[in-house]
Parts: C-alpha cells; sequence; structure tokens
C-alpha cells in the first residue's frame, strides 16, 4: 500500500516503512505526527484519486531527525562590469518514518 501525501509545498509517494526527508516540520525528535493530507491511496492495481484530498485517508510518521540539506552554492557574474557575488543556502529538513497509512 502506499500513499501520495502533500507536506510543505511538495508531493512525496510514500509506503509503509520508509524514511523521507521533507520540509522541516515543527515536532520533536520522537514524536509522532499525522499527515492528513493525502492525495492518493493505491494499493496493488486498486488506486483511489481525492477531489483534491481523500477524506478520511491519514499516514502516521514518526519524526526521526532534524538536519540540513547539503549546500547549494549560487554564484553571480555580470561580464565587464567588475560584479561578482558568492552566496550559499543550506535548506533545513526534516526525516520523517512512514509508520502506517489508513485509508
Amino acid at each position: 500500500m502506499y500513499a501520495v501525501i502533500k507536506t510543505g509545498g511538495k508531493q512525496y509517494r510514500v509506503a509503509a516503512g520508509e524514511k523521507i526527508k521533507v520540509e522541516q516540520i515543527a515536532a520533536e525528535v520522537g514524536q509522532e505526527i499525522v499527515i492528513d493530507q493525502v492525495l492518493a491511496v493505491g494499493n496493488g492495481a486498486e488506486l483511489k484519486v481525492g477531489t483534491p484530498l481523500v477524506s478520511g485517508a491519514t499516514v502516521k510518521a514518526t519524526v526521526v531527525a532534524h538536519g540540513k540539506h547539503d549546500k547549494v552554492r549560487i554564484f553571480k557574474l555580470r561580464r565587464r562590469k567588475h560584479y561578482a557575488k558568492h552566496q550559499g543556502h543550506r535548506q533545513q529538513f526534516t526525516e520523517l518514518q512512514i509508520q502506517a497509512i489508513a485509508a
């Protein structure tokens, strides 16, 4: 069984037992959270798609860790104008362990 969930402005295909990294969620490590924005639920050949959400469907997950992704380097250059700019960014994430999918 799998589900397509929406969190942090992105969509993820998840199944029970998987670990995923999502945009940072305000929750403590070890805390269990319930994601109720489920867009689709599939089980074998059967697929249930919501309009836009599947009613009554939830995904239970446990917060494993918080962290930062690798640095993304930004370099801007205007040739012949004596302009160069260096920047960097590390996006924060929350790692989730998917426990169960209830449809």
